[in-house]
């Protein structure tokens, strides 16, 4: 029997998160089939605004027979339809599913950032062609890897993104407004002393236009300022490939020596993909106190209360920032027992709450 709640998530994708009017070009971006009951319902909810939605399929398999048999010009090539689909379209639903997390395993670490080179072209595309929103739909393999059952994983998707989107942003954006009015910001926990200057930067708030679920006020950094080191307690996954125990130390505002306890190669590799990949693209702060728990998934994960995360990379145009890279690749920090936030000296959160107000 179908659930209900697709179709109530489809409404606020369609019509509160893309903003969708009649006549819209609308490219849904279906990844893995077991993302089709959601896909199903957005089309419908498309429709039903006036739009004009196409589908376009992937999945992990697909892209693993490429990168196991194509030549490097082929896996290195930019996706030519996925392209022309952001060049037409008014709107994009990215709707993500990995029915395998471990899908590209094996593949040659330079296979993999040469084809997520091209990949991160088409990205930044999507960024600035589209109004978009990117979803993680839960599945089997998901709830196993977060250790919860499916049906309690469902019932942590649901509560996550069913919800009042324009009273959760108006509280976020509250605290937007401190983060804003600061001209710079130290991070502080375990193995970590970092700073930076946001001078002339832009604060966004996360609250459900973008991501879905969402919870984050980011910007970001002013390239040159980063110093300092910082270590992640939480592993970071990349190109299917998860890498523990990272600590990176900056040196005007560039990645100066980066250690990692499994995957330390491919951390090397990544940080060489382009001349902006050593640099912090985002900043971000975790608002969600929804989410209280670890899933091993970055849209999830960066949006846990009590948390920031690094985006190494791409800057957000939109946030004032010119770093440019193919790279954008988001890392979390849990300063929840331990860590604080500064603004301006001033500490405005420690040890899992906000000391705003």
């Amino acid at each position: 029997m179908f659930d209900r709640r697709w179709s109530q998530l489809a409404d606020i994708l369609v019509n509160y998160s893309v903003r969708t009017r009649p006549g819209d070009r609308m490219l849904i971006a279906m990844t893995e089939p077991e993302t089709f009951p959601l896909t199903l319902a957005v089309y419908e909810q498309a429709v039903r605004a006036g739009a004009f939605p196409q589908v376009q399929f992937t999945a992990a398999a697909l892209e693993r027979a490429l990168l196991l048999h194509g030549s490097d010009e082929l896996v290195a090539r930019e996706p030519d339809l996925e392209r022309a689909g952001l060049l037409w379209a008014d709107t994009y639903v990215g709707l993500r599913g990995a029915s395998d997390p471990h899908a590209l395993a094996g593949i040659a670490p330079e296979r993999l950032t040469a084809h997520r080179r091209a990949s991160g072209i088409v990205s930044a595309l999507r960024n600035a062609q589209t109004r978009w929103v990117l979803v993680r739909v839960p599945h089997a393999s998901f709830a196993q890897q977060a250790g919860m059952s499916l049906d309690a994983m469902m019932g942590f998707f649901f509560a996550a993104t069913l919800r009042d989107w324009e009273t959760e942003g108006r509280r976020y954006a509250s605290i937007r407004e401190v983060f804003q009015a600061a001209e710079s910001v130290r991070i502080a926990g375990r193995d970590t002393d970092l700073s930076f200057s946001t001078v002339g930067r832009t604060y966004i708030v996360g609250d459900g236009h973008i991501n879905m679920p969402d919870g984050e006020i980011y910007t970001a950094p002013v390239e040159n300022s980063a110093r300092g080191v910082i270590s992640f307690e939480w592993p970071a996954t990349y190109a299917g490939q998860s890498l523990t125990g990272i600590r990176l130390e900056f040196h005007d505002g560039q990645v100066i020596d980066a250690t990692a306890t499994t995957g330390e190669t491919f951390l090397h590799q990544i940080l060489a993909m382009d001349e902006g990949a050593r640099r912090i693209g985002e900043f971000g702060v975790g608002i969600n106190f929804s989410i209280g728990r670890f899933t091993g998934d970055i849209l999830f994960d960066e949006k846990i209360g009590g948390t920031i995360h690094l985006g190494l990379g791409r800057a957000y145009q939109e946030c004032g920032g010119k770093n440019d890279s193919a790279l954008h690749w988001d890392l979390v920090k849990d300063l929840r027992a331990e860590g604080i936030i500064a603004l301006d000296g001033k500490t405005v959160f420690a040890n899992g709450r906000f000391l705003i107000g």
